[in-house]
């Protein structure tokens, strides 16, 4: 098991990763929706809908091997699941789980990222789970990558899809309201947005596995199906990415990726313009379930089948919905309790972060630190590794983090726009003492041996 110190200096190595997305991985795909329609079929039940036509993702979009650092990848994924509310946490401290997998993966600058022998024993006794976290790390890490490289002009949120869908449907049998009555669905959403613009809105499937390509091609079949269990705009017009990541135990870390294109997704009003406004607030809504097809001249108007669907009239609502769930996801990394709830309505968890507040986020003082030149405020978490007791602190820049107490989410989007070309940063800060990341969101993640211990240096 590697020193401590040695974790922290290898956190922000850059490693490799592939990325698989060719016709050779849609034709299996295509196999394997193929022979599940079939046995559907010969039990006597309706095949599964799926995302109808996927294509692969050209190389000028994604490229086929890519640098990544295990330190961003964490990030990234302790982002995403900072509302996922599914551990011991109850919410703000969810995203500390990313943590666990610190020692999980090995690589170098000239070589592949692939699972350690730590990686490997939490693969014995964590099998599912630790695919499952990993694989929403590289897939969204990999997502915003070509999302920026295609709108290099607009800036990526990523928001948790279910959160943001209950301001305005009743998923589960405990939210109030009309049931959807469907369990398909995108775990994510991608949001591609300019201030003052219409949003583009790309659901995104993360899957992964430790076994080999031929599972990957089943996963991806799987995330067809729930990729096509959420419509904005036209019928089968919405663009999504489906990912899954190959985490074999004895070889390298493989990205299998697949797209459906479409021309919806955007929530232009007839104008081509949008009147969202993040500064006035979460609106429940409730939207009727059920995703409408298109009818024919002369025929019956077809029933809508399963799902949720994001017409016109409800383009400015989700818009905002989907901005402010992101911010309250923001919140929530940083353990601003009451910040975090006044971004959610009730349906999408206000009450369980109202008054739960981080000790310290009351007074700026205690909950800041100077990482990489700039001053950054939010909340800490002390754990051990390899048993030296190591320190992490999540947070947001500390003028956006005052702008998104206040409410004035549209400066702070405006801030982070104007910066997300030069604000990105993952280097090692020697007075912090360990690696920092920054996202263009002016989110950071940063981590250290506790003071008063022997630090790394390299």
């Amino acid at each position: 098991m590697k020193p401590a110190k040695k974790v922290l200096l290898d956190l922000d190595t850059s490693s490799n990763i592939s990325v698989r997305s060719n016709e050779e991985l849609l034709g299996k795909v295509r196999s394997v929706i193929a022979a599940d329609d079939k046995t559907r079929k010969e039990k006597g039940d309706e095949p599964l809908r799926r995302k109808p036509h996927l294509s692969e993702i050209p190389r000028t979009e994604l490229d086929r091997q890519m640098r990544v650092s295990l330190w961003d990848v964490l990030h990234t994924l302790g982002r995403a699941t900072a509302l996922s509310w599914k551990g011991a946490g109850r919410g703000l401290a969810e995203h500390w789980g990313a943590l666990k997998y610190s020692q999980a993966l090995a690589g170098g600058t000239d070589s592949f990222l692939g699972l350690s022998e730590e990686g490997r024993q939490i693969a014995e006794r964590y099998k599912n789970l630790q695919s499952h976290e990993l694989g929403i790390g590289f897939a969204l890490t990999l997502a915003k990558t070509m999302l920026g490289r295609t709108y290099p002009d607009h800036s990526v949120s990523i928001v948790p899809a279910d959160t943001a869908l209950r301001g305005g449907w009743a998923l589960t049998s405990r939210d109030k309201g009309n049931k959807v009555g469907y369990r398909y669905r995108p775990q994510y959403f991608a949001e591609v947005w300019r201030p003052g613009e219409p949003s583009l809105v790309v659901p995104v499937v993360c899957k992964g596995n430790h076994s080999n390509a031929s599972v990957s091609a089943d996963q991806l079949a799987s995330a067809s199906v729930h990729a096509e269990g959420v419509h904005v705009g036209e019928w089968n017009q919405t663009p999504s990415l489906l990912f899954s990541t190959e985490l074999p135990t004895d070889g390298t870390v493989t990205v299998h990726a697949v797209q459906a294109k479409g021309r919806g997704g955007w929530l232009a009003g007839p104008s081509g313009k949008t009147e969202a406004n993040l500064d006035t607030g979460p609106r429940q809504e409730n939207v009727m379930p059920g995703i409408r097809p298109p009818g024919r001249p002369g025929h019956v108007k077809p029933d809508p089948v399963p799902g949720c669907h994001v017409t016109p009239e409800h383009y400015t609502w989700f818009q905002e919905t989907v901005g402010l769930t992101a911010t309250a996801e923001l919140m929530a990394f940083t353990g601003s309790g009451r910040a975090t709830a006044g971004y959610l309505t009730e349906r999408q968890g206000h009450k369980r972060f109202d008054g739960f507040e981080h000790a310290a986020a009351g007074s700026v003082q205690d909950i800041s630190h100077e990482l990489l030149g700039g001053a950054y405020a939010g909340t800490d978490h002390v754990f051990r590794l390899n048993g030296p007791r190591v320190e992490a602190f999540s947070g947001v820049d500390a003028k956006l983090f005052e702008l998104l107490t206040n409410g004035q989410v549209e400066e702070y989007r405006a801030h982070v726009h104007a910066a997300q070309h030069t604000r990105p940063r993952l280097a090692w800060d020697e007075k912090w003492g360990g690696p920092v990341s920054v996202h263009a969101d002016g989110s950071v993640l940063a981590i250290r041996l506790l003071p008063g211990q022997r630090r790394a240096r390299r």
